[in-house]
């Protein structure tokens, strides 16, 4: 029986170049792919595949929190974490949510079918390309980051928000009301003590919740 791979990207070039990759393994397969993070978590549900490639920048819902609902659902499925960002929280963020695998997007083609295969055997992949640097950092306590203060659900709607939703837009997107989603906001604005929608979007561009 093939191991099934679900991947999820918002560009079409990628998602097809990895399948390709993917598919040069005879015993795996592409069983779907997903354009953003919602989608995925919906495909991952009806699909169940064994491994779920993620890139971090997606729209609606980025990979850690696709990953964090993936894994409430699927908790024995494996997600390999592809992102731009050589970055100790972001590395940190993945791990915490669950994830096991940690690839570069420079380092892509080279890796991804080294950490499928490592995640097939349930074992953590980070990518070599990681500096040593960013792993030792990684190892010793991380300076609390504002954006920890958020629920899961709080931070969906910070991205949300941040990607120009509207109350109505998210609420839709959610399937909850516009007067949960009014209190929600209104209870981020509180928290991270930010006055504007102007101000929650540098929030979230600054803890790369969304991509400026």
């Amino acid at each position: 029986m093939k191991r099934k791979i679900l991947v999820g990207d918002d560009h079409e070039i990628v998602r097809h170049g990895l399948r390709r990759l993917i598919e040069t393994q005879t015993d795996w397969e592409v069983c779907g792919e997903a354009a953003s993070g919602r989608e995925a978590v919906e495909k991952a549900q009806q699909l169940q595949p064994d491994v779920v490639v993620l890139d971090f920048s997606m729209p609606e819902l980025n990979g850690v929190e696709a990953a964090r609902q993936i894994l409430k659902i699927l908790p024995r499925t494996e997600i390999v974490m592809l992102t731009i960002h050589n970055s100790e929280r972001l590395l940190r963020e993945a791990l915490d949510a669950g994830v096991r695998g940690y690839v570069l997007k420079s380092d892509a083609m080279s890796d991804v079918v080294s950490a499928i295969r490592s995640l097939l055997q349930h074992r953590t992949y980070l990518s070599p390309g990681l500096s040593g640097t960013l792993v030792s950092g990684f190892m010793h306590a991380s300076a609390p980051q504002p954006s920890d203060r958020l629920t899961p659900r709080e931070r969906e709607i910070v991205q949300l928000l941040a990607e120009g939703k509207s109350n109505k837009e998210v609420a839709e997107c959610l399937n909850i009301s516009v007067k949960t989603v009014e209190v929600h906001r209104a209870h981020i604005m509180h928290k991270l003590n930010l006055a504007s929608l102007s101000d929650l979007v540098h929030f979230a561009i600054r803890n790369k919740i969304v991509e400026a």
